[in-house]
């Protein structure tokens, strides 16, 4: 397992490069005339995420497993069940087995609103159509996969502040009431964990100021890049241990 410091050196490589890579993005598209609006020209580019996914591919070799087994660019399909595959962004296969698979999202402002419903109903879906499927045998060899989800949100007044709920006719669960955006994203991930339908997730915030020197900040301790980088850390060495036993 990477040490202390070589995980904190990861994440802060991960958070610089994902605000300058976004940034970089949204100024060749300007430059072009592309006519994306807001902060979608930097979305549309790409790769801002690939910090983070180097930082996981670094914590998932220092476990043992063999760069050979971890696919980021290709290979990276698994089947569902309610459709028939879906691209995840870090997969794990080692003599067909499928060890893991990562999701790396990030959300950064104006629409909060909207965006988080739809980071919502992809995260719920997506492990619910893998879990479906592998209960319905479409990894023979496999026993349980792990399953991880990694959140970077925009750390800005719009992000932090409280949002209201439209409860037209059935009152919401009070945790939402007066939660904002971040603070939603914080009950959405722990409870994806608690729920089972991801066995770790990790959840940073970072500013476009701050983010560009690589500082971020971790809003809940069940959610912080350490917790994370141990549960996967502890499936691999798990895995290889059932091959050589």
């Amino acid at each position: 397992m990477l040490d202390e410091r070589a995980l904190k050196r990861g994440v802060t490589a991960a958070v610089r490069h994902f605000w300058r890579t976004r940034t970089g993005q949204s100024e060749k598209q300007r430059q072009a005339g592309q006519s994306d609006q807001g902060s979608r020209g930097a979305v549309t580019g790409g790769k801002q995420m690939d910090g983070f996914v180097k930082l996981a591919t670094s914590i998932i070799e220092s476990a043992g497993m063999s760069s050979k087994c971890i696919h980021s660019t290709t290979s990276v399909e698994l089947p569902g069940f309610f459709r028939p595959e879906k691209k995840w962004d870090l997969v794990v296969v080692d003599n067909n087995t499928l060890v893991a698979a990562i999701e790396f999202k990030s959300q950064v402002g104006p629409s909060f609103g909207n965006n988080f419903n739809n980071r919502a109903e992809e995260a719920i879906g997506t492990a619910q159509d893998i879990w479906t499927a592998y209960r319905e045998g479409a990894f023979p060899l496999s026993s349980r996969p792990w399953l991880g989800y990694l959140m970077m949100l925009e750390d800005c007044e719009r992000s932090t502040s409280p949002v209201s709920v439209r409860r037209p006719n059935f009152p919401t669960f009070p945790e939402f009431e007066g939660a904002s955006y971040a603070e939603r994203y914080r009950l959405l991930m722990t409870k994806l964990v608690r729920e089972r339908l991801y066995d770790s997730a990790c959840f940073l915030m970072s500013s476009v100021i701050k983010g560009a020197r690589g500082i971020s900040a971790e809003p809940a301790s069940e959610l912080a890049v350490a917790q994370f980088a141990a549960s996967l850390s502890a499936r691999i060495t798990t895995h290889l241990a059932s091959l050589a036993g």
